[in-house]
């Protein structure tokens, strides 16, 4: 599809910058949505004014031009679903699964999330902040100019507002911008084994207050599983949240189906993730209530999970579908959106066009940020990338490399290699 140039939207009288000769795919309305021999002029942190080459004025002055030479721009990507701070490694859980080792049975093992918790525990905050920085920088490099961050590996308040104050350290620090979300109902910490109702009273009486106080986290998460936390267990820290300003989000009917989705839409969550055992019950109250499906196949690849979510009906019920890396270091350790691109088409079936609309305009949806981020036009916040390929599914067709030339954050470049 080609947007037509809007001959009443003239080029405005001031910009600062101006990309030219280019090829772009806005992802406007989650389509490709292409314009051949464009510009992008920027003002500010905004995208002033999009149109064809023949709409530029003669003469720019001393604007700093940036010639693409019919290389593409697309959208930056928005990473809408990671757990990017932590330490430790889970190298030898990986060769758990390949031995024949389940998710669950690896979790009922003290393995999993809480091995990962222990490491965070122990690490300092400048070791975090040092560890996430480095994942951060790299995800920089891979086109992604918008991150999600959970905590959920402290599980006591000390250590989640640690993991916290990183993220914000990181907000500060990194040209991405960084959405912080708390996920203290990640999984049953040591200190509370067999006690999930209490823990559950802890995070919402105790943890909450906490992190609204220190004021980082606008969002609230919860792991909604038979290996994590019940639906009523979830419905008690969603209602906390809700009182307390947060949006909410759920990792929903990963490995069964617990009828949190359902749920989740009907307060009004942004978004649910995971979704491979999701009923079409949930898909209806999704629909109904505009919440994000947001798929994570790096999670079903590492896992070897062989219920695929269900597309189609989200499809058919017009619920829009984000993916996301899942950055973690337990069942996605994935530091890249092309790879997930690539996973979402041949794994759940998604067109190239619908996966590169759900790492970008979707993506933007899920973390409340669609009227900003997530396509390119007018208005909307100049974060874009410039891709060395010839078509935008060459962005989910190779795996293993990245072919970004520059990666452009509020109108600045923040990485280039032209």
């Amino acid at each position: 599809m080609t947007i037509m140039h809007d001959s009443s939207n003239p080029f405005p009288e001031t910009v600062d910058r101006i990309f030219t000769h280019c090829r772009m795919a806005t992802m406007a309305k989650g389509t490709y949505s292409i314009m051949e021999n464009a510009a992008l002029a920027v003002y500010g942190k905004k995208i002033a004014w999009i149109g064809p080459m023949d709409a530029l004025p003669e003469t720019l002055g001393t604007t700093w031009v940036t010639d693409c030479q019919n290389l593409w721009i697309l959208p930056g990507f928005v990473d809408c679903h990671t757990h990017l701070i932590w330490a430790g490694s889970r190298a030898k859980e990986f060769e758990m699964r390949l031995a024949g080792a389940s998710y669950a049975e690896i979790a009922k093992a003290g393995g999993g999330i809480v091995s990962t918790v222990r490491a965070t525990r122990a690490a300092s905050e400048n070791t975090l902040f040092d560890l996430a920085a480095g994942r951060m920088a790299h995800l920089l490099t891979q086109g992604i100019t918008t991150v999600e961050i959970k905590s959920g590996y402290g599980l006591d308040l000390e250590s989640e507002l640690k993991m916290l104050a990183v993220a914000g350290r990181l907000q500060k620090s990194c040209p991405q911008q960084v959405e912080a979300t708390f996920l203290g109902a990640h999984a049953l910490p040591p200190e509370f084994s067999d006690r999930p109702d209490d823990y559950i009273r802890h995070v919402t009486e105790a943890m909450l207050p906490g992190v609204k106080d220190q004021g980082i986290a606008t969002a609230v998460d919860v792991f909604c599983e038979n290996i994590a936390f019940s639906r009523e267990q979830t419905r008690q820290v969603f209602e906390k949240a809700l009182d307390a300003g947060f949006a909410i989000k759920l990792h929903a009917e990963q490995l069964s189906d617990s009828d949190g989705t359902a749920l989740a839409a009907q307060l009004g969550a942004l978004s649910c993730d995971h979704l491979e055992y999701l009923s079409l019950k949930g898909v209806q109250k999704m629909a109904a209530h505009d919440t994000v499906a947001v798929l994570l196949p790096g999670a079903f690849y590492y896992l070897r999970e062989t219920r695929v979510p269900p597309v189609d009906s989200l499809r058919l019920m017009n619920v829009p579908i984000a993916v996301s890396t899942d950055l973690n270091p337990g069942s996605s350790p994935v530091h890249s959106m092309t790879p997930v691109l690539n996973m979402a088409c041949l794994l759940f079936g998604l067109t190239c066009e619908q996966a590169l609309a759900g790492a970008t305009i979707h993506a933007a949806k899920a973390l409340g940020l669609a009227d900003c981020k997530g396509s390119l036009a007018p208005g909307k916040d100049a974060d874009l990338v410039i891709w060395d390929v010839d078509t935008p599914a060459d962005l989910c067709y190779p795996v293993g490399i990245t072919p970004v030339k520059m990666v452009v954050i509020g109108g600045k470049t923040a990485y280039t290699r032209m």
